[in-house]
């Protein structure tokens, strides 16, 4: 009997234990989730759910669709308005915009594929977000893959006016609009001179070119520096042997410099 009741109470206290854990579990898988806020804005044009939308330009409660042009005022992502959970303002004549949460939004590949943890940027396309690579403001983090099974081709005409074929789609993003900052990639090169290279070419200078130039500027160094000295040593030594052959050495001094400064021009051309 004592075994039997040591069996039960065993398989109470488990049961009990179980019925807790679950209880505990279920409120806070709700707490965790992430509520989509949204707010009403004015539209002048029909703007798709997964829209991404900037303010209007002079106008504080009217969005147009994002593109590069506008991106600095970006707001958010528009939605159906059954989808809020939280709504600051409605209205007949109001698309309802995302400011927060995990909602769709459409992007393209137009700047390289998209991996969970990226950050999407509004691109060339009106509404369709893309890859974040260099300094701009974003609507948040993606959290798929891009392209998936929402993804269809559709022809674009690019900035340079030539078609291009490109995948539009949407996923999941976590909406937290905010600036991106490009970090710079990790190279031998410091900065100083890299910033450098890149101010004197105009456009980012790749590692391999500033290595080379490094070197020419060295060899050119050493090169000079040993022309200097030994036409200085020399210079001496003969006025002190011949104080007489100092116009010889006057004119040997010209025709050494004349090379010092023709090799450093060389070396500039090709570093340049």
């Amino acid at each position: 009997m004592k075994l039997k009741y040591s069996i039960f109470t065993a398989k109470a206290m488990l049961l009990m234990l179980a019925t807790i854990m679950l209880c505990q579990l279920m409120p806070c898988s709700v707490a965790l989730a992430d509520p989509t806020i949204s707010q009403g804005y004015n539209i002048t044009q029909k703007l798709p759910a997964g829209s991404m939308v900037s303010i209007q330009k002079g106008s504080n409660n009217s969005v147009v669709a994002s593109n590069l042009s506008n991106s600095n005022s970006l707001v958010g992502v528009v939605i159906d308005n059954n989808n809020a959970q939280v709504s600051l303002t409605s209205g007949s004549s109001q698309v309802q915009v995302a400011t927060g949460g995990v909602n769709l939004v459409l992007v393209s590949n137009i700047n390289g594929n998209i991996y969970a943890g990226d950050e999407i940027a509004a691109s060339t396309i009106n509404g369709v977000g893309m890859l974040a690579t260099q300094n701009a403001e974003i609507i948040g983090t993606a959290q798929e893959n891009f392209p998936n099974q929402t993804a269809s081709k559709q022809t674009i005409i690019a900035q340079n006016g030539t078609k291009q074929t490109v995948s539009i789609g949407d996923i999941p993003v976590l909406v937290s609009v905010g600036y991106y900052t490009k970090q710079p990639n990790k190279t031998l090169i410091p900065t100083a001179i890299q910033n450098l290279a890149n101010a004197m070419a105009g456009k980012q200078v790749k590692s391999l070119p500033i290595l080379v130039s490094m070197g020419i500027f060295l060899i050119t160094l050493i090169v000079v520096v040993s022309i200097i000295y030994s036409l200085v040593h020399g210079s001496i030594i003969s006025v002190g042997r011949n104080p007489m052959a100092q116009s010889a050495v006057y004119r040997n001094v010209l025709q050494l410099s004349a090379l010092v400064v023709a090799i450093i021009g060389v070396a500039m051309f090709a570093i340049l």
